[in-house]
């Protein structure tokens, strides 16, 4: 939960950050900038910053911004009506952004898990993306990533979006946040 007061300021932090990396938003759309806190309490450690441009049955194209080593916790996007869940390429526009998926753990990532959150955040295969690079990840795939120490703006492109069915890994999250 945030009080109005710190969505304000979030919403206004994110905001700069945008600037910072070129992006141009519409004052409607800074005013939708959406803060998800995750429900844990601590948006400086857990936490993301969002802009949805476009999110039809076909297609989503979002910005997402991350505070220094603000983390977006570990999550999948599972399959949803016979849909195979969200495919989503990131690609890095300002900072750096450490990307953990399936697959071979490396063996010193550059991010590391909240400390107290360490036994939900199993997947340790590292991407690592600075200004220009992008990955693709495949739907129902474990997820989580961390900006570097001077944030990170990431411009995401993917099939439908439908945040409400993410599962995350810790069962204290909570997708939708509740302002005060």
């Amino acid at each position: 939960m945030i009080s109005d007061e710190q969505l304000a300021a979030t919403q206004s932090s994110a905001h700069a950050y945008l600037h910072r990396a070129g992006i141009v938003l519409t004052p409607e759309e800074v005013q939708h900038i959406e803060v998800a806190d995750f429900g844990l309490g601590d948006l400086d450690v857990h936490g993301l910053q969002l802009i949805t441009y476009i999110n039809t049955e076909r297609v989503c194209a979002k910005e997402l911004v991350l505070f220094p080593r603000q983390t977006c916790p570990e999550h999948r996007h599972p399959p949803i009506d016979g849909e195979p869940g969200k495919e989503e390429t990131f690609r890095c526009r300002w900072g750096t952004v450490y990307l953990y998926v399936e697959g071979e753990a490396v063996d010193n990532p550059q991010a590391r898990p909240p400390q107290g959150s360490e036994d939900v955040y199993t997947v340790m295969h590292e991407i690592v993306l600075g200004p220009g690079e992008q990955y693709t990840i495949m739907p129902d795939t474990k997820h989580w990533f961390q900006a570097g120490d001077d944030g990170a703006v990431v411009s995401e492109f993917s099939t439908r979006s439908r945040d409400e069915f993410d599962i995350f890994t810790d069962p204290k999250i909570q997708r939708v946040t509740i302002v005060e």
